[in-house]
């Protein structure tokens, strides 16, 4: 792969994926300034061809990028590092505001990500450490009956529905949840079930319902914490000509219309910045015609999260590792400085 032919396969995957169309060699001669003739770009394509980095849908037809194309052209960006930084502004615009608890700004991360990518787009929250308590709140939904939300730095669990004794009214409810948090903030669930048990020593009111409440957590610790996942962007999959196709597009949307699937897509594992998976390098054959692309965020308890986008294999490679790499870098500074930003008021400290 010399010079020239590098130039005229970068000019190819620029035009296929703004058009969407299979390119010829007048279209690069014409629109881009190579000093080239159409007979000597042609040349060039058909070499390009052989080598594997483009194909031709029709022998009539111009050219379109292999994933083989996609693949060197993604790694000469993170190569030479020719990857924008003009999208900075605009996503510390989108989180001048407050944010509320863990979750909102999940959710707000993958709305604008899908909006500045016009990909689907997928957020999920820090994991790879046991998740401490940040707060534990019993929220009265009926007589006799409150809703257990547990607040940890991983994200909010809303689990279960607790009865409690009818001699039990709102204001002691009150007073129970902020004793709980006092002393069960900054604990893992592991430790919660004994933390409650050394209080009801030293408590005897409610002795019966603060047990089960320690049973609860205890359940709890023995399962992975269930984590949100942010999606924004799910429909803009439907307004690309790859996906036209009614019943691949069924097939498509189904592998990722649940947040578990979307999440085990996305996970990535290790220290990477960036990954890019291109079409079949997914490994899922529904998706032979997609490609993902990931980065992560930490946070300053040692926690991990990861940010991913997925698109046709035409995305526009160069804006969406920008903007993944400006929000990871935003994510990592919000998630960075967790006492600023209180999960359940919105409040900061």
């Amino acid at each position: 792969m010399d010079e020239r032919k590098y130039r005229i396969l970068q000019a190819i995957i620029d035009d296929y994926i703004l058009t969407a169309e299979p390119v010829g060699s007048r279209t690069i001669s014409r629109k881009y300034d190579m000093g080239l003739s159409s007979a000597t770009i042609r040349n060039e394509m058909s070499d390009l061809e052989e080598l594997g980095y483009l194909d031709q849908p029709h022998v009539s037809a111009g050219r379109i990028p292999s994933a083989k194309a996609y693949r060197l052209y993604v790694d000469q960006l993170l190569k030479t590092g020719r990857i924008p930084s003009a999208d900075e502004n605009s996503v510390r615009a989108h989180f001048a505001g407050r944010m509320h608890q863990m979750e909102d700004v999940i959710d707000h991360a993958a709305q604008v990500i899908s909006s500045m990518t016009n990909y689907l787009a997928v957020v999920l929250p820090p994991s790879g450490k046991q998740p401490l308590i940040r707060t534990l709140q019993l929220v009265p939904v009926g007589p006799g009956s409150a809703l257990v939300v547990l607040v940890t730095d991983t994200g909010i669990i809303r689990d279960t529905v607790v009865p409690y004794p009818g001699q039990i009214d709102n204001d002691t409810l009150y007073s129970i949840s902020r004793q709980l948090t006092e002393e069960l903030s900054g604990h893992s669930l592991q430790e919660a079930g004994g933390i409650i048990a050394s209080m009801l020593s030293r408590m005897h009111e409610n002795e019966t319902f603060l047990a089960s409440l320690g049973s609860f957590l205890e359940e709890r610790s023995g399962n992975a914490p269930r984590r949100h996942v942010g999606v924004g962007g799910t429909s803009k999959m439907l307004t690309y000509p790859e996906y036209a196709d009614v019943e691949k597009v069924k097939t498509l949307l189904s592998l990722v219309e649940t947040r578990d699937k979307l999440a085990s897509i996305i996970a990535q594992n290790g220290n990477v910045a960036f990954t890019v998976r291109i079409g079949p390098e997914n490994g899922i054959p529904e998706m032979a015609d997609c490609s993902i692309v990931t980065a992560t965020y930490s946070t300053s308890t040692g926690g991990q999260g990861t940010i991913g986008v997925i698109g046709p294999t035409r995305m526009r490679y160069s804006k969406v590792l920008s903007v993944l790499g400006t929000m990871g870098q935003q994510l990592s500074e919000l998630f960075g400085a967790q006492g600023e930003l209180d999960e359940h008021t919105g409040e900061g400290k």
